[in-house]
Formats: C-alpha cells, sequence, structure tokens
C-alpha cells in the first residue's frame, strides 16, 4: 500500500516547491491538493466537519499551478487534486490544464472529482446547488471526449458543444486517472463511470469493511483521504487490499511541516517507498 498526503497549501504555510521534495526524500507515493476558488463572505451552508470554517479554506491555493511547480522540483512524486470542484469550473479550460499538467510532469497527474459542498460558493460560479450532481456527471463525460478524441463533441443537458479540437492531449492514456471523492453517492458515481472512488478515511479500523461495501462487489481502484496516522488503521486498510491512502497534513510553516512529516514517515515506515 502507498501512503501519500493530502493538505491545503496556502499563503501562510510551507510552499509547494518545497513541500514536494520534503515528501519525495521521506518516501511518500502522492501528494492531494484541496481546492476552493473563494469563500462567500455570507454564507448559510454549514461546514461538513462542524464549528467554524478552517483558516486554510479562506487561503488556499490553485491546486494545478501549485501542482505544476511541484512537478518541476520532483521526479516520482505523484499529483494529485484532491478534489478539483469541476461543477465551479470551465470545462474546457479545465481539460487543457490537465492535460499540460500531466505533460509538465511526465504523466504523474490523477485527477480528484468532487462536487463540493458550499452552496454559495457554486451559485457564485453559475452553478445551481440542486443539479451539481447530473452536471459533474456530463462533465465527466464530455472531459474524456477531449482527452481521448481529435475532433470531440459533447451534447447533454448542462454541458453542450459542437465539434471542437483541443490539444495537447495528456501523456498517460486513456487519460489520467479519475477518482470520484466522497461518500455514497460518489461511489455510486464512480461505479456508473468506471473509474476510481476518493472516501474519507473512517477513524476506527472496525468500519472499513461497511465503508468498503459501499463499491457493491465492484472491482474499482480505490484512494483513501484524510486518514489519521494511527497504524492500526493504516494496518487494515492494507489488509483490505487498499492501494493509496493519504495522511491529512496541517497546513504550517515549513519547519513544523517537516516535523510533522518526520512524524508521519516513522508511523508510515513500513510502507514508505525509499527508491
Amino acid at each position: 500500500m502507498e501512503i501519500g498526503i493530502n493538505t491545503f497549501v496556502t499563503d501562510e504555510g510551507i510552499s509547494g516547491p518545497k513541500l514536494g521534495p520534503a515528501l519525495e526524500e521521506r518516501g511518500f507515493e502522492s501528494l492531494f491538493l484541496a481546492e476552493h476558488s473563494h469563500i462567500p463572505a455570507s454564507r448559510e451552508t454549514a461546514y461538513p466537519g462542524g464549528g467554524d470554517l478552517p483558516r486554510m479554506y479562506y487561503r488556499v491555493e490553485d491546486p494545478f499551478v501549485t501542482l505544476a511547480a511541484v512537478a518541476a522540483v520532483t521526479e516520482r512524486l505523484i499529483l494529485a487534486s484532491g478534489v478539483t470542484l469541476l461543477v465551479q469550473r470551465d470545462l474546457i479550460h479545465t481539460a487543457k490544464q490537465i492535460a499540460t499538467l500531466d505533460r509538465i510532469s511526465n504523466g504523474r497527474f490523477v485527477f480528484g472529482v468532487g462536487i463540493g459542498w458550499n452552496r454559495e460558493e457554486m451559485a457564485n460560479h453559475g452553478t445551481d446547488p440542486r443539479t451539481r450532481g447530473a452536471l459533474v456527471d456530463e462533465q465527466i463525460e464530455a472531459i474524456r471526449e477531449i482527452w481521448t478524441k481529435d475532433l470531440a463533441e459533447y451534447h447533454g443537458r448542462f454541458v453542450d458543444f459542437d465539434p471542437i479540437y483541443a490539444w495537447p492531449k495528456p501523456v498517460q492514456q486513456p487519460h489520467p486517472p479519475i477518482f470520484i471523492g466522497g461518500g455514497d453517492s460518489a461511489a455510486k458515481r464512480a461505479i456508473r463511470h468506471g473509474v476510481g472512488w476518493v472516501p474519507l478515511a473512517v477513524a476506527d479500523p472496525a468500519d472499513i469493511p461497511a465503508q468498503l461495501a459501499q463499491l457493491d462487489g465492484h472491482d474499482l481502484p480505490i484512494s483513501v483521504l484524510g486518514a489519521n496516522a494511527d497504524p492500526a488503521l493504516l494496518d487494515a486498510y492494507a489488509e483490505a487490499g487498499i492501494a493509496r491512502v493519504s495522511l491529512t497534513l496541517p497546513t504550517r510553516p515549513e519547519s513544523e511541516t517537516l516535523h510533522k512529516l518526520d512524524e508521519f514517515a516513522k508511523i508510515a515506515d513500513q510502507y514508505l517507498s525509499r527508491g
């Protein structure tokens, strides 16, 4: 089982170009970066984690720009969006950004997709929160067309474009791995699209069988996001056959971050690659 890191890179914490090499040096396999374009000043949507919205949500950097900078100073690290709020993005621009990043990184990008929770944030992008699930379904289908066809077109209820040329194409064939982030609805969406699933980690190892049962026997890749650095939890996910688990890295200045990574590396040492 591979061990990665998921985090918010902000203007107040360690920079991406410092974080990437630090992860490679310690044997971590991947870096998943969160995304929020902005946080509306007036918000009725409750934070899913409970309480006040943490500071890093307000200050998180653009994940694709940051991952491009990380790609330039790393060689092996898998670069992932964890997760891209695709319903808040222009689809054709995003297809090009990801294809470009996949080329810059020589095929190291993993595309984590989510529909988000902040309804006011979606609305500011012109997205109706009530139809975001149907929208992302069409976006996933359309972006695969753009990546895999020289002449791509798509005609849906929400996404509609006549034949287009869009290069570059991704390095990875047929396209970068796609993982749908979230709970039961995301698992069902991953099954429908035949792509990977990114569930949030459970806290109790005893809850893992019930969590994985959401895939209903479908053999799809799973990347577990946001695990605690708990040896019992990591062992349980490994025994369940999970290929990748990421640990949540707090957003802190460089020296504190490197210390935390050293702590994580000691806990996850048996899973880390030193090659």
